[in-house]
């Protein structure tokens, strides 16, 4: 049976998919759908997390086999997951069939400034670091998605509290997760395996010119969400599903 791994990003848990993962079986029919933490994260919060992006591939593959998937794996990523899984591609092409990469950023292809927009630095390190639970989900919020000023945002926010209160990361996780994006150099070579770049143009957090640029230098397939922010499977998981059942479908 096909296996498609979910992986997000820094600081986040598989809960923060929402109802995506369950909205994507209908793209994905009969194929298992994977939600995995990184260690440090939701139901793995006790643990140490990694300090390298490589280290974090080995962690999703050991949860994967005791899970009893085997390879090949089919992987949808975003952001800090995205690196993951070009880092997988590199390590294990045999275990990656397809890639799905979403929103993301690579040294030494894209520069510091685009992977990281500079007029988030001072009220990200100072959340993350120094403020509470709810101002550092609050300013994720903020710079992650454009659903901050809709309806569903009070409610949205409550339940990312109550996440980060239920498996709560501590500051050595986050500068440790911190530490291994920025660190993480991929490969100059392109991916041995199909890959779909898929990015939002609202995107306040990671500038949209890097998936532009991976494209390129990878000629493989990007698709551009004319709104949507970083957290693009939350701001339009319609639209995401809709990409990737065209990608598939071809």
């Amino acid at each position: 049976m096909t296996s498609w791994v979910l992986l997000r990003g820094l600081m986040r848990e598989t809960r923060h998919w929402g109802d995506f993962p369950q909205a994507f079986q209908s793209v994905v029919g009969d194929a298992a759908i994977v939600p995995l933490d990184f260690p440090g994260n939701g139901c793995l919060y006790q643990q140490t997390s990694a300090t390298s992006v490589d280290a974090m591939v080995e962690s999703v593959r050991t949860q994967l086999l005791a899970l009893a998937y085997a390879p090949p794996y089919h992987i949808a990523a975003l952001s800090l997951g995205a690196m993951a899984a070009v880092a997988w591609s590199r390590l294990y092409p045999s275990e990656v069939e397809r890639m799905v990469l979403i929103n993301t950023s690579l040294a030494p292809h894209n520069p510091f400034y685009h992977r990281l927009r500079p007029q988030n630095y001072p009220a990200l390190f100072g959340a993350l670091l120094r403020g509470s639970v709810e101002q550092r989900e609050a300013l994720i919020m903020r710079i992650t998605s454009k659903q901050t000023d809709t309806q569903q945002a009070p409610a949205l926010l409550k339940r990312w509290v109550s996440y980060a209160e239920e498996y709560p990361i501590s500051r050595k996780n986050i500068l440790r997760q911190l530490s291994a994006a920025l660190s993480y150099r991929a490969p100059y070579a392109a991916p041995q395996m199909p890959t779909l770049l898929l990015a939002g143009l609202g995107d306040d957090l990671v500038n949209p010119a890097c998936s532009r640029t991976l494209a390129q230098l990878w000629d493989c397939e990007i698709r551009l969400h004319p709104s949507a922010g970083h957290d693009l499977p939350l701001d339009d998981a319609g639209w995401v599903m809709q990409q990737i059942a065209d990608w598939l479908s071809k």
